[in-house]
């Protein structure tokens, strides 16, 4: 099975991560592409070879009457994916869904609610789970290469030149730099403690927003402690521009990185034993490729809307 998909939105990951990495994906095919200008959705969809024989769209409705279409890719601004990811379940398709899954509780148990009630699948976008050394590390993790965990820290920043980008505002956004890297942060540090830490039990935050003065988020330091004790902390920030590097301890060793937590699949990875040698691979391909499996092999994506779900109220709790 080939898996028809539709992008919504054609924003900067969308055109520069998402279609070529559809294009490049087993297992699925673009089929078409929704923006609010139907003129450059036709464009963006002819340029990355939309199969169907209407690939352009300005109408959600429209775009979802297609029988063809099996599933949709949404990568609109975060306050608009519920309303679009319910509308996708209404109409049979399967979901895969950007970060964050959106920006309320309770939007995102009805995303939820949407698809099981539909038998739809519902996939959250987070690539980091498929960057190779990462996933590597996970499972040597997993195997007991650094003991117990004790504690995790990961850090991702960027500078943004003024606050005209629409996740700066409450218009369509929640959050500026949780909602662009934070979210990734938070996922990468659920995926590696929660399995062998249990369930976050606390949540303390500190959020500056005084240099542009807005609503959302400038910087975010954000404190977690997992039900055994063991702890993290992630920061965030549109204020500077900085490696990303994230710190993983446990009772037999270390990891690091810098770099690894990004858009690249690359960076450079270390432990307490030496280097971490890692092939790099497109991990916006490795996300595609697992929520085509799922919907094939009629299971959940690996991230599914539970761990979306997850990861929003963590987030809604740290700026409450």
């Amino acid at each position: 099975m080939t898996l028809r998909v539709a992008v919504l939105g054609t924003g900067r990951i969308a055109e520069l991560k998402l279609l070529p990495a559809l294009a490049n994906t087993s297992g699925a095919v673009l089929w078409s592409v929704l923006s609010r200008d139907a003129a450059r959705a036709t464009e963006i969809a002819k340029k990355h070879g939309a199969r169907s024989p209407t690939p352009g769209h300005s109408d959600l409705e429209a775009l979802l009457a297609d029988d063809e279409l099996d599933a949709v890719i949404i990568a609109t601004p975060d306050k608009l994916h519920a309303k679009q990811a319910i509308a996708a379940a209404r109409a049979g398709k399967h979901v895969l869904c950007e970060k964050p899954m959106t920006t309320s509780k309770e939007d995102a148990d009805a995303m939820v609610e949407a698809c099981r009630h539909a038998g739809v699948k519902l996939g959250v976008a987070f690539h980091l789970r498929w960057h190779a050394g990462l996933r590597k590390l996970h499972q040597a993790v997993a195997g007991g290469q650094l003991g117990e965990l004790r504690h995790m820290r990961v850090q991702w920043s960027f500078q943004a030149p003024d606050a005209q980008n629409w996740r700066a505002g409450t218009d369509v956004g929640r959050w500026w730099g949780l909602a662009g890297v934070g979210t990734h942060c938070l996922d990468q540090i659920l995926w590696f403690m929660e399995p062998h830490c249990g369930e976050v039990v606390e949540v303390k935050s500190m959020i500056t927003r005084q240099f542009f003065g807005g609503p959302n988020d400038e910087t975010a330091l954000v404190n977690l402690r997992f039900a055994n004790g063991a702890t993290a902390n992630l920061c965030s920030s549109v204020l500077f521009d900085a490696p990303t590097c994230f710190e993983l301890y446990g009772t037999r060793g270390y990891a690091k990185g810098e770099g690894a937590v990004g858009i690249t699949g690359e960076g450079r990875m270390w432990t307490n034993q030496g280097p971490w040698e890692f092939s790099p691979v497109d991990p916006y391909a490795g996300e595609i490729e697992d929520f085509a499996a799922a919907v094939r092999d009629d299971r959940a994506p690996e991230v599914d809307g539970e761990m979306g779900r997850k990861n929003t109220a963590i987030l809604v709790d740290a700026t409450a």
